[in-house]
């Protein structure tokens, strides 16, 4: 039987949520949470979840085999990065000194002490937890029927920064302003939990399940070269 949706389990997050969540919003649609390669390849669309440190991520993912498949599903087919499947597009993240998959050029920062206070001056707590409105930088399938400003689930310490400015989809700010969303050719990640984030949350995965992209704009080159 084919598989609609793989969501990528490399023993890190809540992939329960994310697959009932997906099943809520496409109950016609055949979603399997698999750490196989051969499933990813054969899924039609493909879920990057999870949480956790990033140099743990990455190894366990590796260890699973994983690295090529989902390398080639971010090539060829809808892809969707959630929180930790967001950070490790990119080619570098700060937490453990860890390289990512180079697949989105830019870097992963931890939230600075330095600059971690509100207008009143009241120190914030890292992790940022809870919700947080999102602006939309750019129109994008995944936003339909979504209003710009919507409030959604956060829950992390560190955030990406693109290199290329044209990779941001969604900004959000704790307390200065971050990129929360990117978006390239088929892919699109989030930095919060579209599975805890309600009826936004809900509309962007069905937006996910929807979704025709354009032939991929991914780069052939960096970290994902000699995958």
């Amino acid at each position: 039987m084919s598989i609609d949706i793989a969501v990528i389990d490399y023993g890190m997050g809540n992939l329960r949520s994310v697959s009932k969540a997906i099943e809520h919003v496409a109950p016609d649609r055949r979603v399997v949470v698999t750490s196989n390669p051969d499933d990813v390849a054969q899924a039609g669309r493909v879920v990057f979840p999870g949480q956790g440190a990033m140099p743990d991520c990455m190894r366990e993912m590796e260890a699973r085999g994983l690295r090529a498949a989902l390398i080639t599903a971010a090539r060829d087919k809808p892809f969707l990065g959630i929180c930790i499947g967001l950070q490790m597009l990119f080619e570098h993240s700060e937490e453990g000194d860890t390289p990512g998959l180079g697949l989105l050029l830019g870097v992963v920062r931890r939230f600075p002490a330095a600059r971690m206070v509100d207008e009143r001056g009241a120190k914030l707590k890292v992790p940022h937890m809870g919700w947080n409105e999102v602006t939309q930088a750019i129109a994008h399938p995944l936003w339909q029927g979504i209003a710009d400003g919507s409030r959604f689930y956060f829950v992390h310490s560190y955030y990406p920064e693109p290199a290329d400015s044209g990779l941001v989809a969604g900004w959000s700010a704790y307390p200065f302003r971050f990129a929360c969303a990117a978006a390239r050719g088929n892919v699109f990640a989030v930095q919060f939990h579209p599975e805890k984030s309600h009826t936004a949350g809900l509309q962007l995965l069905a937006n996910f399940v929807a979704w025709q992209p354009v032939a991929n704009q991914m780069p052939k080159g960096g970290a994902s070269a000699t995958a």
